[in-house]
């Protein structure tokens, strides 16, 4: 699975990588993790980096709660599965990162490694977005000593990041891999036919990746600073 990411390269490089603009701020990250709001590029605005909650909330939901169970979507079922297949035929994302974490158990604790190019170069990983918006009643009486009409709130942006397969270097780490796309792909991803998209998601070979291990500070996701990318000895 993919359950927490760095994005830390410059505001002005993922400008330059993307071709988008952020909506606002856009600071150094190193332990971003799902309820938290982080950037995205989106099929409906692919020049901008929008902010979106990390936990797809779809637009049937009762409640906002369940993106908390939709971090991740799998790469196999995702046409299929309710939750993900309308954001699949119609509302694809670019979820930037320049690294992820996994988890190794070893003596009875997790151990955190950092999977990401040897360079720490910037890079999309396939993600679906959603807007979500919900309803509730006025709480004052109407003229008839009934509740008022309904009111819609602010709408909500969700995403999730697209998971399949691992490589060689990830199978050693977890099951599951996030699905990197390469440059030339990301365009096909967003604007491509179901069909079309559906061909990118494929296991990103593990030439150029590496994968050490880091500070178990990471754990925490109120720990985020440079320090948590620097390699620790196990």
């Amino acid at each position: 699975m993919c359950g927490r990411y760095t994005l830390f390269t410059s505001r002005e490089e993922l400008r330059e990588r993307f071709d988008a603009v952020p909506t606002r701020q856009l600071d150094a990250r190193y332990n971003c993790a799902p309820g938290q709001e982080l950037p995205v590029v989106t099929n409906e605005a692919p020049d901008e980096f929008r902010f979106q909650k990390w936990g797809l909330v779809p637009s049937w939901a009762e409640s906002a709660s369940v993106g908390n169970d939709r971090i991740n979507a799998r790469a196999e079922t995702v046409r299929e599965k309710r939750s993900f297949a309308d954001a699949y035929e119609s509302r694809r994302c670019l979820v930037p990162s320049d690294g992820f974490y996994e988890w190794v158990e070893r003596d009875g604790a997790k151990q955190p490694y950092r999977v990401a190019f040897e360079d720490d170069r910037p890079f999309a990983m396939a993600g679906l977005w959603e807007r979500w918006t919900p309803k509730t009643k006025q709480t004052g009486l109407g003229d008839f000593g009934s509740g008022g009409p309904s009111r819609e709130q602010e709408p909500l942006e969700t995403f999730t990041v697209v998971t399949t397969e691992p490589n060689d270097l990830i199978s050693e780490l977890h099951h599951r891999m996030a699905v990197i796309l390469a440059p030339d792909d990301e365009e096909t991803w967003l604007h491509g036919d179901p069909d079309e998209a559906a061909s990118l998601l494929d296991t990103y070979p593990d030439d150029e990746l590496t994968a050490y291990p880091v500070s178990t500070r990471v754990n925490s996701p109120a720990n985020d600073a440079p320090g948590l990318i620097e390699p620790v000895e196990v």
